[in-house]
């Protein structure tokens, strides 16, 4: 099992985090741990997302990964950070080679067929199905599932609690991502972990 198969084993919901201010960083990672999801996504489009990851870094069982990263400079950022996987909105023979090379955990984006062939040709097997409601939501994840019968996802854009049953139903899905899981706005622990119980619990007929 590769270590990115690991990673979305972990948890059937990877929460999707837009962090403005480092201070939150640690209340939020706490209450999502002790909610059950251990995997967050740390999304590279704030000034502060480093410094998020540094410190969502430091909490205990939590496993943090930056995602949005674009190129090799911010693939070398983020792993500086404390990055233990990385996560792309889609797939360029650069940023897939550099992974590679650097030995992490790496789950690119891919939208089609092609995507998912060329990387394959890379060696990767594991993807984010990126957007996924946007690009045909699960009937079209099916079908591009079909032919590749090794390939597992975790989808990604647009999906909600509600529907995320749904997505983890299908076998070719290991875990989804969601933004819901952290609302915007000030940081409410008991809320955050609430709704990480109820996230982790969608994984139980995994």
């Amino acid at each position: 099992m590769s270590a990115i198969d690991t990673i979305m084993r972990t948890s059937p919901v990877i929460p999707v985090l837009v962090v403005e201010d480092p201070a939150d960083a640690r209340p939020i990672a706490e209450a999502l741990v002790a909610g059950g999801l251990k995997v967050l996504e740390v999304t590279l489009r704030t000034a502060a997302a480093l410094d998020v990851i540094r410190e969502m870094a430091r909490v205990e069982g939590a496993i943090v990964g930056a995602g949005t990263v674009l190129n090799e400079t911010q693939l070398d950022a983020a792993l500086k950070a404390g990055s233990r996987f990385i996560v792309s909105p889609g797939l360029t023979e650069n940023l897939g080679r550099a992974a590679i090379a650097r030995n992490i955990p790496f789950l690119p984006g891919i939208a089609n067929a092609g995507d998912i062939m060329r990387g394959l040709d890379m060696g990767l097997d594991r993807f984010k199905f990126f957007p996924a409601e946007a690009s045909g939501g699960l009937k079209a994840l099916k079908a591009l599932a079909a032919p590749f019968g090794a390939i597992r996802f975790c989808p990604t854009g647009g999906i909600s609690a509600a529907t995320a049953p749904d997505w983890l139903a299908e076998p070719a899905v290991l875990c989804v991502g969601g933004s819901w899981v952290v609302k915007p706005g000030p940081v409410d622990r008991a809320a955050i972990e609430a709704a990480a119980r109820a996230a982790s619990a969608l994984g139980q007929a995994k």
